[in-house]
């Protein structure tokens, strides 16, 4: 399997934006949600975070 990072802007709201503002620096994570362009004139894409999941014990997609 291939592993490959990007970084993209996220907005959540309710209780997934509580659940972000309680994750740590580090923290692993699997989000769910949809990307949308930022604006009408502005393409760049965002994710729009709709749950999300913390991966506890979990060290480079491993079980520990």
């Amino acid at each position: 399997m291939r592993q490959v990072e990007c970084e993209v802007a996220c907005v959540a709201l309710g209780v997934p934006a509580g659940l972000l503002n309680a994750a740590k620096l580090g923290d692993k994570l699997t989000v769910t949600g949809f990307l949308a362009a930022k604006s009408l004139k502005s393409r760049t894409p965002v994710l729009h975070v709709k749950e999300i999941e913390f991966q506890e014990g979990n060290e480079n997609g491993f079980q520990t």
